[in-house]
């Protein structure tokens, strides 16, 4: 049985590549991931969202580039975080978006 702490890292990880893929260049700092996830409902600390995006990284499903000595962190989408974001592929531990949405 799925935990809420596992269903609450699935769903901010679906919000992290769609949010990505809604920019126009389909690109995101953390610090603004984190404040967008935070209107959703995901008021998470900085540490939890660049975990995220590390996790992402190692997916396939987004780039991440350190700038500025490490003080942001850039997000990038791919074209299979991009397929993701609209239910076309699925990776277990990415929640999978309604039809539709």
């Amino acid at each position: 049985m799925m935990t809420l702490a596992d269903r609450l890292r699935e769903d901010r990880r679906l919000c992290i590549v769609r949010l990505t893929a809604e920019d126009a260049d389909y690109r995101l700092n953390t610090s603004v991931l984190a404040s967008a996830l935070a209107d959703l409902g995901h008021g998470v600390a900085r540490d939890v969202v660049e975990a995220d995006v590390a996790w992402l990284a190692e997916q396939g499903l987004v780039t991440a580039e350190s700038l500025g000595g490490g003080k942001v962190t850039v997000v990038a989408l791919t074209g299979r975080g991009l397929d993701v974001a609209q239910g076309r592929a699925v990776v277990p531990g990415v929640k999978r978006p309604r039809p539709g949405v």
